[in-house]
């Protein structure tokens, strides 16, 4: 395939930095951004041999796209057999989630960084038939170099936002190159679907992923030992939340259930390693330190335990929605475990999810702070609107996953090996 001018000078550029890599990748290791022990996978460097026969590659960068991929990888063991299945991903995070959740047989590698040199040791070893990119990663020297080596490449439940359109909209024929080695291109929703047209990409059908899924593992003797440390209070989750959140989700609690005795709210931030500061900031137990939740607030530090305390919850506040620039939370994943959910205005990145949520009365807005306290109140008054609602938001969050995961199995069929 044919580079543009900015794809090749981008290369070239890439190429003269990579023998920094190392130093960049130890320094991030330093600050807990990147395993240390496997950098080498960082540089394309294998951590596992490749197995015979045909591969197929499914890569997503972080936690919300990794958690994605699960329902794939188990439909195509089951429609595939003999397919050799690699995931990658990019952060630390989804690592540790994909060391727990992923079949027995399915190998993980952190990605290569977007090198030359990282690239070409990446591809020479695990030789993929087929590349599967979930939501929003194009990186140029593995998108393209991938499909030099003939590659079938799709990227599927894509979304991207109207500032990274813009941002690729300023090199038309790069961006165009890049959604033309894709093979199969399917949108998470329109607005994704008319940027990827804009910039030259051919989209199929919709396809969103965050639609499909199990629910979240979790350890039963472990529920009911939080569950006894709860006290017979009702528990208010509040979970996968962002800076600014917590203090608003802690107010509205405070002001909804004053009596310590009558509820327990559990905060699970998206991102664990800020438990020490929100324990401080909110005079909070945590989970991580090994505190019982003792108080009115309790800090669940942990990674991949949002499983354990949706069934402790008796009602699920999503994250990311409260606060301007995130998007919101994947909500589907309370609801496969029957939870009512509220969440903030501005979760636009799961607005699919909730509109069905919404129009099955299982989800509630909470525009501010003072709507979230009317909310929680009402809920914790009223058991029967809690149970009813955690029984919608179950049944439409089964009727996804037939559906969905049939229409994935027909896009990827004539790529598969």
């Amino acid at each position: 395939m044919t580079r543009t001018l900015p794809l090749a000078l981008y290369g070239a550029a890439t190429g003269l930095l990579e023998p920094f890599a190392p130093a960049v990748l130890r320094g991030r290791a330093g600050r807990g951004k990147e395993d240390a022990a496997r950098l080498g996978e960082r540089l394309g460097r294998p951590g596992a041999a490749r197995p015979d026969g045909p591969l197929v590659w499914l890569h997503g960068v972080s936690v919300g796209e990794t958690m994605s991929l699960l329902p794939l990888v188990s439909a195509l063991r089951a429609h595939r057999p003999e397919l050799a299945l690699l995931v990658t991903s990019g952060t630390v995070t989804a690592a540790a989630m994909m060391a727990g959740h992923l079949p027995a047989g399915v190998i993980h590698q952190f990605a290569p960084v977007d090198a030359p040199g990282a690239v070409r040791r990446f591809l020479g070893h695990w030789r993929p038939d087929a590349g599967v990119f979930v939501e929003s990663e194009l990186w140029p020297n593995l998108i393209l170099a991938a499909r030099a080596q003939g590659v079938r490449l799709s990227l599927i439940s894509a979304r991207m936002t109207e500032g990274s359109a813009a941002r690729w909209s300023r090199w038309p024929g790069s961006a165009r190159a890049l959604v033309a080695a894709f093979q199969v291109l399917a949108a998470q929703d329109a607005a994704t679907e008319a940027r990827l047209a804009r910039l030259g990409g051919r989209p199929g059908p919709r396809l969103n992923l965050k639609l499909v899924g199990e629910p979240l593992p979790f350890d039963a003797a472990e529920l009911e030992r939080l569950r006894t440390a709860a006290a017979g209070r009702k528990v208010v989750l509040a979970a996968s939340t962002h800076p600014g959140e917590e203090a608003i989700v802690a107010r509205a609690f405070h002001d909804a259930a004053p009596n310590l005795g009558e509820a327990l709210l559990v905060i699970a931030p998206r991102h664990p390693d800020r438990g020490p500061a929100l324990a401080d900031e909110l005079h909070a137990t945590r989970r991580a330190a090994g505190e019982a939740p003792t108080g009115a607030i309790h800090i669940a530090d942990t990674l991949g335990e949002l499983g354990l305390f949706f069934r402790l919850a008796d009602i699920v506040v999503m994250g990311g929605g409260f606060v301007p620039g995130i998007g919101g939370h994947n909500p589907l994943e309370p609801a496969r475990i029957g939870r009512p959910i509220l969440t903030g205005p501005h979760a636009f990145n799961a607005a699919e999810a909730y509109a069905g949520l919404f129009a099955e009365a299982a989800a509630i807005e909470a525009p501010d702070a003072a709507a979230l306290t009317r909310h929680i109140r009402g809920l914790l008054d009223n058991p029967a609107i809690v149970r009813r609602m955690g029984e919608a938001a179950l049944a439409y969050a089964g009727r996804q996953n037939a559906a969905v995961m049939q229409r994935a199995l027909t896009l990827l069929d004539p790529l598969l090996p």
